[in-house]
């Protein structure tokens, strides 16, 4: 019988090109900001999980995990680093969980920290692309653009999804990312922008994909039998999901689905006991525009090839069918790699406290969120559910 597991703190930095702070910093300040948040002293504390995609070629540093537990004084603590791509902080946190569910810890602090602006841009693009197939993709030319732009043309191929079905994705996000504090572009935009805008790889623009970010962000988990016994009011988290597929794109049975989105989901609602029409909200991988659509579809929340036309009709706005990137998503609120998973899982916890703001979805109760690595290798998936 596993443990119930709760949510009791969160803490995020903010997001965006931050050269004052380096990754130790932040890291530092977001863990220390859900401490707070939870009421908890660091000798409760059993273990700790931290995200990271490519610290060693970002910033030249590994051993990240004992790093941040180092110079946030809990240097004897157990830390673990866990790298899967941009899912890096969202299987973080399933570790954690299982961590606390199977008994073996109580108190469990897991974040996720990303460096991305002390080296160019194209570097860390290239960086980026590492989480591909260098042998057989990079190789031969193939970019993280590129193949997601691959993608894109073919969902509009088969799916008859458009260019303006795609640009309200980013129009949708940036306008919740007006309204999120810690967002990188806080910033409302028109369709006509996301049309316009310099082409980065046909059919996509630059308001079709996201920045590459620094930011940080930690949430403590507990058992479910002790989370009212701290500060932070708490969230249920119901359980999780994660699948797999070929890493490169050539080599899966369909361009227009990531099948690890779908096994991912299936296992998590399972897990939850919960279904797609239950959610009241969904933050999504949205590294790019067609990224969101098809993850929509993937998670079950529409049709396969009606993720754009839902888009285009405001089905997945504030207070919609299925609010979805209430953040901002990577596309607004930024996207430091190896957190987007505990940013995905603050907002999901701000969301069901009821403490999100402009941005609040009206009485959320349950809430999914999805994290991709690659461009589609692997994807985890969350439920959470609010305090009852």
């Amino acid at each position: 019988m596993m443990r119930k597991v709760a949510i009791i703190g969160i803490g995020e930095t903010k997001i965006g090109e931050l050269w004052e702070s380096s990754l130790r910093d932040l890291g530092i300040q977001a863990g220390l900001e859900a401490i707070r948040d939870a009421g908890i002293t660091g000798e409760e504390i059993d273990k700790i999980y931290i995200g990271n995609m490519s610290a060693g070629r970002l910033i030249n540093q590994e051993l990240i995990a004992p790093l941040i537990a180092d110079y946030v004084g809990l240097c004897e603590t157990p830390s673990v680093r866990i790298e899967a791509g941009g899912a890096s902080g969202g299987v973080a946190l399933a570790e954690g969980y299982m961590a606390v569910a199977s008994g073996m810890s109580d108190i469990v602090v897991v974040g996720g920290a990303e460096k991305m602006t002390d080296v160019g841009d194209e570097e860390a693009r290239n960086i980026l692309c590492s989480t591909a197939d260098r042998e057989w993709e990079s190789v031969f030319g193939a970019t993280f653009d590129s193949l997601y732009a691959m993608m894109a043309r073919y969902h509009m191929e088969v799916h008859g999804t458009t260019r303006e079905q795609m640009a309200h994705v980013a129009v949708k996000n940036h306008y919740n990312g007006a309204r999120n504090p810690n967002a990188q572009f806080r910033r409302e935009i028109a369709p006509e922008m996301v049309l316009n805008a310099p082409p980065v790889s046909t059919p996509l623009g630059v308001f079709d994909c996201a920045p590459l970010s620094d930011g940080a962000a930690a949430v403590i988990l507990c058992p479910g039998e002790m989370a009212e016994s701290y500060n932070g009011k708490p969230v249920r988290l119901l359980g999780f999901g994660m699948g797999g597929d070929h890493i490169a794109v050539h080599d899966r049975r369909e361009m227009d689905t990531m099948r690890s989105t779908s096994l991912a989901a299936e296992k998590a609602f399972c897990m939850s006991g919960k279904e797609p029409g239950d959610m009241d909200f969904a933050e999504v991988h949205d590294n790019y525009t067609i990224s969101e659509i098809m993850a929509i579809e993937d998670l079950g929340f529409f049709a396969k090839g009606q993720g754009g036309p839902a888009t285009l009709r405001g089905d997945t706005a504030l207070d919609s069918k299925i609010s979805v990137n209430t953040s901002g998503g990577l596309k607004a609120k930024g996207q430091p790699v190896g957190a987007v998973g505990i940013n995905q899982a603050v907002e999901a916890v701000s969301q069901l406290r009821g403490k999100a703001g402009d941005r609040q979805v009206k009485d959320a109760e349950f809430g999914l969120t999805h994290n991709l690595g690659g461009t589609g290798g692997c994807a985890v998936v969350h439920i959470y559910g609010r305090w009852e």
